[in-house]
């Protein structure tokens, strides 16, 4: 199974869990947008698209002291069970503290962001 949003999240984690400034994976327009939807809602400091004929996507993690600034990463619909939602249907991550990752037809945008335009889609993730 081959899920490149998972290991994404996973490599965030594990960087940040082991306090690296910086982590690296390779490049999609999709992981490009989950990551400004990070920089946007400040989890991560700043993000860069390097290299040209195998792009990387390089992120650059935030620490509050020797705390990071994302608590917890969960990965919602997987390429084995896709989680689709309504506009009204899209859940408030942690009580409204966290962030919820939707893609819809008109991109790949916040939970909060998707429910003002009235819109659903795929749940990708959650970010708290």
């Amino acid at each position: 199974m081959n899920d490149p949003i998972s290991d994404m999240l996973t490599r965030i984690r594990n960087a940040s869990k082991a306090l690296l400034p910086t982590v690296e994976m390779p490049h999609s327009k999709m992981k490009e947008s989950i990551a400004g939807i990070l920089k946007q809602e400040g989890y991560i400091a700043d993000y860069s698209v390097e290299g040209k004929p195998h792009a990387k996507l390089k992120l650059k993690l935030k620490y509050q002291g020797k705390k990071n600034v994302i608590e917890g990463l969960k990965r919602v619909s997987t390429p084995g069970l896709r989680r689709y939602v309504a506009a009204t249907g899209i859940p408030r991550v942690r009580g409204g503290l966290g962030v919820a990752v939707v893609s819809t037809s008109e991109g790949v945008m916040t939970g909060a962001a998707a429910r003002k335009k009235n819109i659903g889609g795929e749940l990708l993730c959650n970010i708290w």
